[in-house]
């Protein structure tokens, strides 16, 4: 019982402390995931305890752990309640913030305590120690740092208690001795000057929720309550606000019907820093893509197309065509993503074929295009990365090795490197210079495949166009999957940091 009277809301701490403070007691505060409670946490929190009088220890909770998929291994209910029972720790609470800023703000501490690894505030790949360091001293208290035996609770667990097949984790411990992480961190941070150039169609994708009936009882049909509906931004629109989480210069050239046009909401779901070209095609809708879904559990029953059965639409052609004289030479990177729906014709094609500095294309098969869209529709590209189906769609085989066909498809395109995609098989990469590189899936829990491709096509293309190592690329290629496929569709964008600490936790 005495342990779980610790536990408070903030606001009730808040009200705890107000009293103490007054009485001139000092008040320190401590902030972690503390998913895994080890003996480094034990002696940390120990040893904070001496700078004051009553300790307060908040935590991250689960919606803000950016670890990866199957993080954090234990609930916030958990921790805080693990926390709550150390003699050391007076008070415990869960955040109601991803970082500890805002916390601290309300809390207003005499002390803040970290570790020592902290120390050295520039290895911090968010900034948030030295935002923290900022609040604390906003709020008059001091940051201060404990010297004792450190360990890693995501070390720890990857190590011993990782839901990763063995094969995977002897992958990532080789790889993590390939390439430190500050290697990997240095194609983020460069990703951010990157001017690129996005030409592709937008697509609305709608999810209608429904509670199946059953037979109906004059025909032979499925009958289905509607629930409620779901729109995500998705196609180029979707891969727009991807790269815009990491490149400060994302240009989206993209195509909407004049008849339905679902401009308003676009405009609202795009990311601010994006510019936008649109191409208005007069008496076409914008293509809206609707998921029949099956509530529970999340099953797919049909969809249902908005579109038009043109393979090229001329006025809109000309009008592509022209912009892309004007816009390619202004960019390091651009990128065709195209789903075979008339925008991207011939014409357009050769114009990036010829104009583009550095091309990176990813063409799709689905149900409109019926196989028609394959790859071989780009006489060149610097770098392609596409599903292993569509790979064999363009060779028409379904057996022959997977090597071999990428090698020739890439040898046609004069393609220095590719990524296939293989769902739970991960990923080939081909390197013209270097041969093939496979990289496992990073996960095995796939909520909704809907947009996943599009987002590693995206992220790719900005190492591929930084000439990173193809395993780089690959092992990249499959934490991004991992993220999307987590999701129902495009719901959130696949953001920055988050990736970036995913990516320090599982290479620790």
């Amino acid at each position: 019982m005495i342990s779980t009277e610790k536990i408070k809301s903030l606001e009730d701490v808040v009200g705890h402390l107000a009293p103490l403070r007054k009485a001139g007691r000092k008040i320190v505060h401590c902030h972690g995931c503390f998913d895994l409670l080890h003996i480094g946490h034990l002696r940390h929190l120990k040893a904070a305890r001496q700078f004051g009088d009553l300790l307060v220890v908040t935590l991250t909770p689960d919606r803000f752990v950016n670890k990866g998929p199957g993080r954090p291994a234990f609930t916030e209910t958990l921790r805080a309640e693990a926390l709550a029972m150390l003699e050391c720790v007076d008070v415990v609470a869960i955040n109601n913030w991803p970082s500890a800023v805002e916390t601290i703000k309300l809390l207003q501490p005499d002390f803040y305590v970290k570790g020592s690894e902290y120390r050295a505030m520039a290895d911090d790949i968010t900034g948030g120690i030295v935002r923290e360091q900022e609040a604390i001293k906003s709020a008059g208290g001091q940051l201060v740092f404990t010297d004792d035996i450190t360990f890693s609770s995501s070390s720890l667990i990857n190590r011993h208690f990782t839901s990763h097949p063995k094969k995977t984790g002897d992958y990532l411990a080789s790889f993590a001795q390939r390439h430190p992480i500050n290697e990997i961190i240095g194609y983020f941070q460069a990703a951010k000057d990157l001017k690129v150039l996005l030409v592709g169609e937008a697509i609305v994708d709608e999810y209608v929720y429904c509670e199946t009936m059953g037979k109906s009882g004059k025909e032979p049909i499925l009958a289905a309550r509607q629930l409620r509906t779901e729109r995500f931004a998705g196609g180029s629109l979707a891969a727009a606000n991807h790269l815009a989480s990491f490149c400060d210069h994302v240009h989206l050239l993209t195509s909407l019907g004049t008849a339905n046009s679902h401009e308003d909401f676009i405009r609202s779901s795009l990311n601010p820093k994006i510019e936008t070209t649109f191409i208005h095609l007069q008496d076409e809708p914008t293509i809206v893509k609707r998921r029949f879904v099956e509530n529970y559990p999340f099953q797919k029953m049909f969809e249902v197309y908005e579109i038009t059965d043109k393979e090229s639409h001329e006025a809109g052609s000309r009008q592509l065509c022209s912009k892309l004289e004007e816009l390619l030479p202004r960019y390091d990177l651009v990128l065709a993503l195209d789903y075979g729906h008339g925008m991207l014709d011939s014409r357009a094609v050769r114009v990036l074929v010829d104009k583009a500095r550095f091309l990176s294309v990813n063409t799709q098969v689905n149900a409109h295009n019926r196989g028609f869209n394959t790859i071989s529709k780009y006489p060149r590209a610097d770098y392609i990365c596409i599903s292993e189906d569509e790979i064999r769609h363009d060779c028409r085989s379904r057996q022959q090795d997977l090597r071999q066909i990428t090698q020739h498809v890439a040898e046609r395109l004069a393609c220095r490197r590719a990524t296939i995609t293989r769902g739970r098989q991960g990923c080939l990469c081909y390197d013209r210079d270097h041969g093939f590189f496979e990289s496992p899936a990073m996960t095995s829990h796939i909520v909704d495949r809907v947009g996943a491709g599009d987002v590693v096509f995206a992220v790719t293309s900005l190492w591929a166009a930084q000439n990173a190592p193809m395993e780089v690329i690959g092992f990249t290629a499959n934490i991004v999957g991992a993220h999307a496929v987590g999701m129902v569709a495009n719901q959130r964008t696949i953001e920055r940091i988050p990736l970036m600490k995913h990516i320090e936790t599982i290479l620790k």
